[in-house]
């Protein structure tokens, strides 16, 4: 049965390898997306911009909660 399922569904070969291909670009994207280690160094290069006066305490707060939601995401996906 396995392999007559696996000659029908040959000529679907070359969507299924895009799907997969594609699920481990998602997969490496939400990786880096969710790296502690580059959410600190987002983290410390935002705290410069405040501190150089390129951007102001509301947009400082308001990238910053969104980096700190990003790291609160991953840890959560660590533990369940």
């Amino acid at each position: 049965m396995g392999l007559i399922s696996e000659l029908l569904l040959l000529p679907a070969a070359p969507v299924r390898g895009t799907f997969w291909v594609l699920q481990q670009v998602v997969d490496e994207a939400e990786r880096q997306y969710y790296d502690p280690s580059a959410i600190q160094s987002e983290l410390a290069r935002l705290s410069d911009q405040l501190d150089a006066g390129e951007i102001d305490e509301a947009e400082f707060d308001r990238r910053e909660d969104e980096l700190l939601d990003r790291l609160e995401t991953m840890q959560n996906r660590e533990q369940g």
